[in-house]
């Protein structure tokens, strides 16, 4: 057994090696993160979208604190690399504000098909920092996923902006952001990575809301729709974080393609959006690309 399975300190969660239980994970992680979406969409219809995330981010924040003072598991929020957890914190910030600004310069599904270049550039940065190597089948999948990306999402062809460079970056910053979720040592634990990704993102989110200029008042739906929103984006990354400390970044990263098939069931039951037979081949690809991935 891998030297990652043992537990380093009485309060470490252990971390047993599985590709197939990451992949688990991070399908439902992207689930739930898609249901975060979905909220984001809806809140924004009355509220700017800087203050919707601004919303959501302290919602989540505030959330994590009352579940560690209710149960007694302050300390577990205080991170023991605190260097590592801060630049992974940092390039998600980075990360987030790049690819919104993407969304706002861009067509969606291109600004989608550049964003989800995350996993190649993960499968090569794996090799590179983690020695981690896919097989011949794993690149295949890793490779086809994206092709499923691109007939699912079918793209225009925007020209060239600073937009397209955004999207780019948002992915390069993610694919990193990951690398260094993967380096994370046993003895840290899940609930101090989550934490300090909230600590560091709430006040990113509130300087761009205060920007903004675009504050509005707030009616009780909206802030139920601000702690449902906060909940799952918490969830949904405790399950990231877990899910990429069980399996190789390589392996479990191209899962994120799966989001592509969640989004298009929550457009279906929340906004009817009708289901185009591209979406569906494009789904259908991205499954297979994901089987392939665990060969």
């Amino acid at each position: 057994m891998s030297v990652e399975a043992t537990v380093a300190e009485n309060d470490s969660v252990p971390v047993v090696p599985s590709n197939g239980r990451g992949a688990l994970l991070v399908l439902v992680a992207f689930f739930v993160f898609s249901a975060t979406d979905a909220i984001v969409k809806i809140m924004a219809g009355t509220i700017p979208p800087p203050q919707v995330t601004l919303l959501v981010t302290a919602a989540a924040l505030i959330l994590l604190l009352i579940h560690a003072l209710a149960t007694g598991r302050v300390r577990r929020l205080v991170p023991r690399q605190p260097s590592l957890a801060f630049w992974r914190a940092l390039l998600l910030a980075l990360d987030t504000l790049l690819i919104h600004y993407a969304f706002a310069k861009l067509p969606l599904a291109e600004a989608y098909l550049i964003a989800f270049l995350t996993p190649i550039l993960v499968a090569m940065l794996g090799f590179v920092f983690l020695g981690e190597r896919l097989s011949r089948i794993g690149w295949a999948g890793v490779l086809i996923g994206f092709a499923g990306v691109v007939v699912a999402l079918k793209p225009g062809v925007a020209p060239l902006n600073l937009g397209h460079l955004a999207a780019f970056g948002s992915a390069v910053f993610f694919a990193l952001s990951l690398i260094l979720l993967r380096r994370a040592k046993v003895a840290e634990t899940d609930e101090a990575l989550v934490a300090s990704l909230l600590v560091v993102m709430t006040p990113v989110a509130f300087a761009v809301a205060a920007v903004s200029g675009e504050l509005v008042s707030l009616g009780t739906p909206d802030l139920g729709f601000a702690v449902a929103g906060g909940a799952l984006l918490l969830c949904g990354h405790a399950l990231l974080v877990r899910a990429f400390r069980v399996g190789e970044a390589s392996v479990v990263a191209p899962f994120q393609y799966s989001q592509i098939i969640w989004g298009c069931l929550y457009g279906v039951f929340l906004f009817a959006t009708p289901v185009e037979v591209h979406t569906l081949v494009g789904a259908a690809i991205i499954i297979l690309s994901g089987w392939l991935v665990l060969k």
